[in-house]
């Protein structure tokens, strides 16, 4: 899931932000100072730096898997939906191309809400879910930005926060029942005149004392 992810976020940044023919790469490394030091060609970093289940988002109860022809094969659990966070920075020699280049990102991803349908790999289509994605919101309040620069040892430099909540669906699958096609059938027995029992005497007739016979003239 994460790696068809990672080429959703690939081409959707060369064809709206960058430009299909524009000489940038773009790439998933870590930003260190080492790395920024070997950078020599504009590149458009998406760095992936966090991955946590969306709780928000998560549901409960079972799944009914439908044929082409709408009847129910299988059921199984819901998909659940894991954040994944990346820190994504322009590079080039100047600020200003910099700057431009967050604003073509920014505008790209306002755009889009989830990841284009058409964009998605083979496991993110099967769920037949929006992929939703968010962008430049206020961290979290166990986290910074800046406290992820600094834990890569490189300098602060502006960025923007794309988090995209992707469904994963691993739960195990299980077989539905055939369909019932007969109806409820429903039996009335007699209760006045109700079946003999193996000796002979009805089913409901109790046995009564010999003394009681004798009172009753028996």
């Amino acid at each position: 899931m994460i790696h068809e992810v990672d080429e959703a976020l690939r081409e959707l940044v060369r064809a709206e932000a960058v430009g299909e023919g524009a000489e940038i790469d773009v790439v998933f490394d870590a930003p260190t100072r080492d790395w920024a030091a070997r950078r020599n060609t504009p590149t458009v970093n998406l760095y992936l730096y966090d991955i946590r289940e969306d709780l928000r988002r998560r549901s409960r109860g079972r799944q009914n898997i439908y044929d082409e022809t709408g009847r129910i094969t299988d059921r199984t659990l819901p998909p659940r939906y894991f954040k994944l966070s990346y820190l994504i920075s322009a590079w080039t020699q100047r600020p200003e191309d910099e700057h431009r280049l967050l604003a073509s990102l920014l505008a790209c991803f306002l755009r889009h809400d989830a990841l284009p349908s058409d964009r998605l790999g083979p496991e993110l289509a099967a769920t037949r879910l929006p992929v939703p994605v968010s962008i430049a919101l206020p961290p979290p309040e166990d986290r910074a930005f800046a406290d992820v620069w600094s834990a890569l040892g490189g300098e602060l430099k502006p960025s923007l926060d794309v988090v995209v909540s992707a469904p994963v669906a691993t739960a195990p699958v299980w077989k539905a029942g055939k369909p019932v096609r007969d109806g409820l059938a429903v039996g009335v027995a007699d209760r006045k005149t109700p079946p003999p029992s193996a000796s002979g005497a009805p089913t409901n007739a109790v046995a009564r004392p010999r003394a009681a016979r004798r009172r009753a003239g028996g």
